[in-house]
């Protein structure tokens, strides 16, 4: 047993698994394989992200996951969807219809968007239970596109993700952003974890560096 919490569930509340003393725990354990795309807005990262799935389940490899989607309207962004691997999607985000927020105080917002939040946890949260709980003689590769300002609204996207970080049995294949202004607290813990690979994409280099992750995962699996 990797942590004292396999042993009694009930002992620990949400809030641990929200913590950094949780996060710290997971660090001191064994060592497990963590690779995250970092980029800014843009920039390709969930393209990426869908080449190196798509690469990786061509070869048999046992992939679950959920990367974002632009919606489009006549040319013009509306907002985002969340797609899983499996083939299911819902909205992640949509435009505002107004720009008015004050009678709307509860909505989650980034700029113009609205985050639909149960949309969200009611495709994402089951995907990383199952990934958590999988029975698996070898390492499945677990998706996680992204790790944004829109997700991290959700605490229990947090606990879920916390919780797949510590697995010793999934390989972790995600995305984070470059933060424009305050940084968020979870993509600056990642990043400073010791067991993370951290791969750069920029323009330049987006199209050659698919084949560096995909070495990279396959590695961790061995």
């Amino acid at each position: 047993s990797l942590f004292p919490i396999s042993r009694n569930l009930k002992v620990y509340s949400q809030d641990y698994f929200l913590s950094s003393e949780f996060f710290r725990a997971a660090i001191k354990n064994e060592v497990i394989a963590l690779n995250f795309v970092r980029g800014n807005k843009g920039v390709g990262k969930t393209t990426l992200i869908q080449k190196v799935s798509q690469a990786l389940k061509s070869s048999g490899v046992p992939i679950d996951g959920f990367y974002t989607q632009e919606v489009r309207e006549g040319g013009r962004r509306t907002g985002f969807d969340v797609v899983t691997l499996s083939g299911n999607r819902g909205p992640l985000s949509r435009v505002s219809p107004s720009s008015d927020s004050s009678a709307s105080t509860r909505e989650y917002r980034v700029g113009q968007y609205v985050v639909d939040l149960v949309s969200f946890e009611q495709l994402v949260l089951p995907m990383l239970r199952n990934v958590n709980h999988g029975g698996d003689t070898e390492k499945r590769i677990c998706v996680i596109d992204e790790i944004g300002k829109m997700e991290l609204f959700s605490q229990a996207f947090i606990q879920a993700v916390r919780q797949t970080l510590a697995g010793s049995g999934t390989v972790v294949l995600g995305t984070i952003p470059i933060p424009k202004g305050k940084p968020l607290d979870l993509v600056e813990e990642i990043r400073s974890r010791k067991d993370v690979k951290v791969f750069n994409v920029s323009k330049e280099n987006r199209n050659s560096i698919l084949q560096d992750i995909l070495a990279a995962v396959e590695s961790c699996r061995k």
